[in-house]
């Protein structure tokens, strides 16, 4: 049977406005079961936290359980990749770790595109690095510690959790911008890293804020500055690198993500929900306690930071001549 043009337009117009009534009805009622967070890193840590933190919010907020499942191995990737294949539903959720930047070219071989084939939700929070020294180094400031390793090169070691860690590649920036020549020692984890770092078996360490800051408290080891563009509320008198170094900042986040073409009704009002988690004082209190900030922001905001943090740790794994994994 042959429609008039008129009258096809018309039909096609309205199986528009029907579709979109549907995806809409399909946003109000979501979640109808439970929903699983995959978090690409083994139970204990602090994206393990967070996750279950957010997860309980949304489960107190939307009536379904928002149910944690941990599936660490291969540097976050058989997580992620997990997600990548799972249904876009909205049923599958990602937390994303902020080393998904580094690892689209730390590794030669995955399975997916990040950035393409995950859809950002929200950021959860942020904290900053603390560039930190064995009490045996002279130097109290950045200039001071820059000219120190200026007038011993090669003879100063950095100590990392690992290769492609946020110790390592905040490191690693720091030698660029300041020119300096630091011997990489990469351990399995920042905890023996820091245990090196009291020891004085290493010199310097940029390490995760909450990693490290009963150590700082302690008195065990010497905190020159944080990485962050801003100063930390944990520890307020500590000038930011960027003080010092023009346009050095290294921060490490968290945030929630989902497959690709997961309805963008359902990826608004996860994001709406988690925002105003963020501004809860109970979880606000939490992530400060983990030295966390909370970062709200739309999904489009939390994209552009995962581009550009992407195209920067790029060029710094590049010019390091870190061999891709």
């Amino acid at each position: 049977m042959k429609f008039p043009r008129r009258q096809f337009l018309h039909l096609a117009a309205g199986a528009t406005v029907l579709s979109g009534i549907s995806r809409l009805a399909f946003a109000q009622s979501y979640p109808t079961h439970p929903v699983r967070i995959i978090v690409p890193v083994a139970p204990g840590g602090a994206l393990d936290i967070l996750a279950r933190l957010i997860g309980q919010w949304l489960s107190q907020r939307l009536g379904q359980s928002f149910v944690i499942e941990n599936r660490p191995g291969g540097g976050t990737n058989i997580g992620i990749e997990t997600v990548v294949r799972a249904s876009a539903d909205g049923y599958t959720l990602l937390l994303i770790p902020g080393s998904v930047t580094v690892n689209a070219t730390l590794f030669k071989k995955l399975n997916f595109n990040f950035i393409r084939d995950i859809v950002p939700i929200a950021m959860i929070s942020s904290l900053p690095l603390v560039m930190e020294v064995n009490l045996s180094v002279p130097a109290k400031t950045v200039p001071e510690f820059i000219a120190y390793v200026k007038a011993n090169p090669g003879k100063i070691s950095m100590a990392s959790g690992g290769i492609g860690s946020p110790h390592h590649i905040a490191g690693e920036l720091f030698k660029m911008t300041t020119g300096v020549d630091m011997v990489h020692v990469a351990y399995h984890g920042g905890a023996p890293a820091l245990i090196d770092l009291i020891g004085g078996r290493v010199q310097v360490m940029f390490s995760p804020l909450p990693e490290s800051i009963a150590t700082i408290k302690a008195g065990k080891v010497r905190a020159l500055a944080v990485t962050t563009a801003k100063r930390s509320e944990l520890l307020p008198d500590l000038p930011t690198v960027g003080d010092f170094v023009p346009g050095f900042e290294a921060t490490t986040w968290q945030g929630i993500g989902a497959p690709k073409n997961t309805p963008p009704e359902i990826v608004a009002k996860l994001n709406e929900e988690i925002n105003a988690g963020l501004a809860d004082p109970k979880i606000k209190a939490r992530l400060a306690s983990l030295g966390s900030v909370p970062t709200p922001m739309s999904p489009a905001e939390f994209e552009r930071i995962i581009v550009a943090e992407t195209e920067k740790w790029g060029k710094v794994i590049r010019a390091a001549h870190i061999e891709p994994r």
